[in-house]
């Protein structure tokens, strides 16, 4: 397995390993890789190559500071226009080596990726989508062709493929990080393996210390559907697991709230403000509602539990009449950060995820608590 992204700027940092060396090992994986997976749309190996030998030399002659926390590390970002927000990543010594797929023109609903050789494939099996619309930056993760890629989340597309490709995936609180969606249902997030480097992503970004390690068991509450999902049994069954596995090795403790979380369906109110023209009245009424809702709920426990998905991932020819973001968007209505943790493998040899929902601003407990559970 491929080093994390901790583990590579380490050594890189302490002049263990050669920044270019790194580099070019994730470029010989990709080129080995993404003739099937097409999780590439580009793919910069000279550039990289040019910024990691400048790191080098640059260490080389000054040695390493605490402003390198990425120093060598490989990194994907989403889409042809993804550079533009990277700046952040690449200061702090990451390689961005190329953009990942997103969905193509005319697709329907945000479930593919659409690579430079082809239709991204799921890296568990070939004939399911990764999700999306991060979908290449999920199966690069997934597949370890780089430990980080960057994503955007404005229905569920961080944490649908996170949940999909069974890898971490945080949406972050809407406001604190930049964002070109003058919605605001939109906001960066990350792909990772492991909640560590998600967390190293967050440091960076957000200019906030290293997310510290939780010392009890986080109350939670439990929701299956969020009270209007109708999420199939399968992913309900697999994020129920992971919950008691938390619950096992006392990383979090269930509470029973006083009144079942029942939120109204989010999808109405996301269509309407995402569509020009449309009168903004009543999607603001669903929002102030279940604002209103969840606030009760986070009030009585510091997380909120769900799956990620309704679904196992579909097929390539679509997901039918389902909504893959039946979960998830309410949260960008909302504004809320949440993160996908891994849940295990459904019978069809797919991942499923647990999704982690806490206050606004709270990107640290969500880290905190998955790293705890990654351990665990």
């Amino acid at each position: 397995m491929p080093l994390s992204a901790g583990e590579i700027a380490a050594g890189v940092r302490a002049r263990e390993l050669r920044a270019t060396d790194v580099v070019a090992a994730a470029l010989a994986r990709i080129e080995r890789a993404d003739p099937h997976l097409c999780a590439f749309a580009e793919v910069w190996g000279e550039e990289a190559l040019r910024r990691a030998g400048e790191l080098d030399t640059r260490l080389d002659r000054r040695g390493a500071g605490p402003s390198l926390p990425l120093a060598g590390v490989p990194i994907a970002v989403k889409g042809r226009s993804g550079l533009r927000a990277a700046g952040p990543l690449l200061t702090a010594g990451g390689v961005a080596v190329g953009a990942t797929s997103v969905p193509g023109p005319g697709t329907p609903w945000q479930t593919w990726g659409l690579g430079a050789r082809g239709r991204t494939v799921n890296p568990w099996r070939a004939d399911r989508t990764p999700g999306g619309s991060s979908a290449g930056a999920a199966a690069a993760v997934a597949a370890g062709l780089v430990p980080l890629a960057t994503g955007g989340d404005g229905a569920g597309s961080v944490r649908i493929p996170a949940a999909w490709c069974g890898v971490v995936g945080l949406k972050t609180t809407r406001g604190r990080l930049p964002s070109a969606d003058p919605t605001g249902l939109a906001v960066p997030g990350v792909l990772a393996r492991s909640a560590a480097d998600a967390g190293l992503w967050w440091t960076v970004v957000a200019g906030e210390p290293e997310p510290a390690e939780t010392t009890r068991p986080v109350t939670a509450v439990w929701s299956p559907d969020l009270g209007f999902a109708g999420p199939d049994p399968e992913p309900v069954a697999l994020a129920r697991a992971e919950v008691e596995r938390l619950e096992a090795a006392g990383v979090v403790r269930l509470v029973r709230p006083v009144r079942p979380l029942r939120l109204a369906d989010p999808g109405p109110a996301w269509l309407a403000l995402r569509t020009p023209g449309a009168d903004p009245a009543g999607a603001e009424r669903v929002r102030a509602q279940n604002d209103r809702r969840l606030a009760g709920i986070l009030g009585e426990a510091e997380l909120l539990l769900t799956p990620t998905a309704p679904t196992a991932p579909h097929g390539h020819e679509g997901p039918g009449d389902r909504y893959s973001t039946s979960l998830t968007w309410a949260f960008n209505l909302s504004g809320h950060p949440a993160l996908s943790l891994p849940a295990g493998f459904g019978g069809d040899g797919c991942p499923g995820g647990l999704q982690l929902v806490a206050s606004h601003g709270r990107e640290a407990l969500l880290l905190a608590v998955a790293r705890k559970a990654d351990r665990s």
